[in-house]
């Protein structure tokens, strides 16, 4: 099924609704300004989606943030890098039936960037697919020299021809993904609210900081959107609070609800945007993806 984009995304739903709060962790939640049009295409900003704990909206967040990103003009690159091929499958890819994936362009000299892409059903956006595959890429690096930027040497050749190249990075802060942040501009982090996943932050921020010193002294953070929120309990309200608390103007304002629509979304392999537009997920990734343009704006 696909549901076209509407030039009027229209009211939210009533079975699907926005927070009731005006103010979440005690910070209003202002609205991020419309995107100007691009007079030229690239290069390339990349954001790195990382988090190292599992189940967070990472691979649901770097879909519907592509999707929204290319419906304001964006030309979009999206990479998966996880051999689960978890973004792959959630655009309607089986990686299984994949020829040539990201591994080959880390491994093979022989394999050309524009021979991996693929197109997705958005316009604007396209995908380098990942499979199991891209396991056995890290035992296979070990002996590489520059292991760490072999992601980097591999989509050089693109950046030229997008504005954004998201990154879904495994859910691990092994070589993987440490060549993710190696080549990255900034890092992304989709935090879920609840307790653990708030703990986890700091030792990714710690390597977010060596990487930093040590290979990419250009890597930045982008910021931290909430995700998995859910208004009704106070345990979700709490975590949000002190994620506001302890890292201020980082956190995005824009929060991604619970909402069933994104488990409808991944069978369908479609992003939020195209199967349920006008529903507040939809919303929620619109308002991040102008928050996301506006900082990487000024970032550059």
């Amino acid at each position: 099924m696909s549901t076209p984009r509407p030039t009027n995304p229209g009211p939210v739903p009533a079975d699907d609704p926005s927070p009731p709060e005006d103010h979440i962790g005690g910070r209003h939640r202002a609205s991020a300004p419309e995107p100007a049009p691009l007079s030229f295409h690239g290069p390339a900003r990349v954001i790195a989606v990382a988090n190292q704990k599992g189940g967070v909206g990472k691979t649901t967040s770097a879909i519907n943030l592509g999707a929204t990103l290319a419906e304001y003009g964006r030309r979009v690159l999206l990479v998966d890098f996880d051999p689960q091929g978890a973004l792959s499958v959630g655009l309607g890819v089986q990686p299984q039936q994949l020829e040539r994936t990201v591994h080959d362009l880390l491994i093979s000299n022989d394999s050309k960037p524009d021979e991996v892409v693929i197109p997705t059903k958005v316009p604007g956006m396209d995908l380098l697919p990942s499979n199991i595959d891209l396991s056995a890429a890290e035992v296979q690096l070990v002996t590489e020299v520059g292991r760490e930027h072999a992601l980097s040497r591999a989509i050089q050749p693109l950046l030229a021809d997008y504005d954004m190249v998201l990154v879904d990075c495994q859910p691990s802060l092994g070589l993987l993904t440490i060549n993710a942040l190696a080549c990255a501009d900034s890092v992304l982090i989709p935090l879920e609210c609840e307790y653990f996943s708030l703990r986890g932050v700091a030792l990714l921020i710690d390597t977010i900081e060596k990487v930093r010193a040590r290979l990419n002294p250009k890597l930045s953070i982008s910021g931290i959107v909430a995700t998995m929120y859910d208004p009704r309990t106070v345990h979700t309200r709490e975590v949000r609070t002190r994620v506001v608390e302890a890292f201020g103007e980082l956190v995005y304002d824009a929060t991604i609800n619970r909402t069933v629509k994104f488990p409808e979304t991944t069978v369908a392999g479609e992003p939020i945007t195209r199967w349920a537009p006008t529903s507040s997920g939809a919303q929620a990734y619109r308002h991040l993806a102008r928050e996301v343009i506006a900082r990487e704006a000024a970032a550059q």
